[in-house]
């Protein structure tokens, strides 16, 4: 009889995320099981007992994810588990924490992919609103990545800083944060910014439309918020790459991102379980992948 594919998945956190786990599933992974209160510490001696229990054949069938919300501790235990690793004992793994990773991957592919004309993101600055939580962290780190001036946008310039620092030294990036509390500051943040990421909480409007009308050189405008009201004024849900109205720019809204998002994670779990031999994915490949994403959509 064949051994099961089998996926364990770690979160410091007091649960697994639901959409992870039916993510796992329909990925074609047999066994599921999450485990939580996972700590640095501890990463090392799970990994080990999952790969030492099944011989590297049912290594090969096995494979560990990373979730929770932080992504600096995420990439932290990405790493600790690859040294935990001793080949020919060895299985994939994947970190996506609260679908970060795949979710701002998903963002600056279609955000690059709006940009081609322009040259993509090299020289373009880039803000992002609401950017301390984890999807505008990583997003700045690929936008650094690629060439862009990344700022992280907060209400406390203490924060943003703060922020900015810990995770340009975590990825060797260069980072910067802003304060964007009162309307001075945001208008002042935004009228420096050819792209604007709305990335803040769900159903929280970081930018009105008097706001944005102060972007005068804006030329893409990306909003993961599908909760009403739009994160940033006059961008649809179902945006991708429409002229925001009052601007000079193009809109990207969230189930454009979000349909990204969703393909990038599937095809990352499948070829894990498909894979044959271990493959390890954290956001740059997630955003390889969602480049061949938005390269398929656009032919």
């Amino acid at each position: 009889m064949e051994r099961p594919y089998i996926l364990h998945m770690f979160t410091p956190g007091p649960q697994m995320s639901p959409f992870d786990v039916n993510m796992a599933a329909d990925a074609g992974y047999q066994v599921i099981t999450p485990y939580c209160h996972v700590t640095r510490e501890g990463i090392t001696s799970l990994v080990q007992d999952a790969i030492f229990s099944r011989g590297p054949k049912g290594a090969a069938r096995t494979g560990l994810f990373i979730g929770g919300r932080d992504v600096l501790l995420a990439d932290e235990m990405l790493q600790l588990a690859r040294k935990a690793m001793m080949p020919p004992f060895a299985v994939s793994l994947c970190a996506d924490p609260s679908g970060a990773y795949t979710t701002a991957a998903a963002m600056v592919a279609c955000t690059e992919a709006a940009l081609r004309q322009e040259g993509g993101l090299a020289g373009k600055q880039v803000l992002l609103l609401g950017g301390t939580g984890p999807v505008g962290r990583v997003a700045a780190v690929l936008c650094a990545r690629h060439g862009a001036r990344a700022i992280l946008g907060s209400r406390k310039e203490a924060s943003a800083k703060d922020e900015a620092a810990a995770t340009a030294a975590r990825f060797g990036v260069s980072l910067q944060g802003a304060a964007t509390g009162s309307p001075q500051e945001l208008r002042a943040a935004l009228a420096e910014a050819d792209v604007v990421m709305a990335v803040a909480a769900p159903g929280v409007q970081v930018a009105g439309q008097e706001d944005l009308a102060a972007a005068r050189q804006l030329k893409v405008a990306v909003d993961i918020n599908a909760v009403p009201p739009s994160g940033l004024a006059g961008v649809g849900a179902k945006d991708d790459a429409q002229p925001l109205a009052g601007t000079d720019a193009v809109a990207i809204g969230a189930l454009a991102v979000g349909n990204v998002k969703y393909q990038v994670q599937h095809r990352l779990l499948t070829r894990m379980r498909e894979s044959g031999q271990p493959v390890v994915f954290g956001f740059d490949e997630a955003f390889a992948q969602a480049r061949a994403v938005v390269a398929e959509k656009g032919r």
